[in-house]
């Protein structure tokens, strides 16, 4: 079976076909800069799994049927345009920029150097072109997609795979990854846009279900954390 992700009606998220999962932090700098990942194990599965979609498993992050008792509404509003249908294009030196700015996931890999939209202009500069290139491919939602002068994706290779995201430096649990073009279905079994990067929430709480809008960071998602005092704000 090929690798999926379906989305359940106010319930779970059905992983299908043996996909890896992985648990990855965001790295940052002296300056406090996100700068990059770093992986720091891997979750036994089989070869199809339930990942908790309302915040609230005590088995997180597996379901464990908690989003039945507290009622959770997973109500998808992110409907099915594509990113090139949805993005803005900004045009630069050798280096061409899109950007769907309802994806961000708030991973802030893009603040660095004065942003990456203001690096855009200044990649005549080969150093600044190669950070510029790094900060795009490091998104993990696929907000950012950086473009050669031809207009070609300059995408990176990645395990398929999906990757429970840990933001040390917030002290919150992030999102799902899922990287490498896994098929995503809504609850009716329409297919979403299959990306090279694209971030699920997990915490409950998006305004643009399935995906992740950053939510996790104002309600204080932690995995490792129960319900209770989620709820209540602690965050490490």
């Amino acid at each position: 079976m090929s690798m999926r992700i379906t989305v359940s009606e106010d319930g779970p998220y059905f992983v299908e076909g043996g996909v890896p999962l992985l648990r990855a932090e965001i790295v940052t700098n002296d300056e406090g800069e996100a700068v990059g990942w770093r992986e720091t194990g891997r979750v036994g599965t089989g070869e199809s799994y339930a990942l908790c979609r309302c915040g609230e498993s005590a088995d997180k992050p597996f379901c464990d049927y908690t989003h039945i008792a507290v009622a959770f509404d997973g109500t998808e509003t992110a409907g099915h345009r594509s990113f090139a249908e949805t993005c803005l294009s900004v045009s630069g030196t050798s280096l061409n920029l899109r950007d769907a700015r309802h994806l961000c996931a708030e991973a802030r890999f893009c603040d660095r150097a004065g942003g990456l939209w203001n690096l855009v202009d200044q990649c005549d500069d080969p150093e600044i072109r190669a950070l510029a290139v790094a900060e795009a491919q490091l998104c993990p939602s696929g907000r950012y997609v950086v473009c050669d002068s031809g207009g070609e994706p300059m995408e990176p290779e990645l395990e398929p795979s999906i990757v429970l995201v840990e933001d040390p430096q917030l002290g919150v649990s992030g999102p799902l990854f899922v990287r490498g073009g896994i098929e995503i279905l809504d609850v009716r079994g329409n297919p979403y846009e299959v990306r090279n990067r694209v971030t699920l929430c997990r915490c409950g709480t998006s305004a643009n279900k399935p995906f992740c809008d950053g939510a996790h960071i104002a309600s204080g998602f932690r995995e490792g954390l129960e319900p209770e005092q989620v709820k209540a704000g602690v965050a490490g």
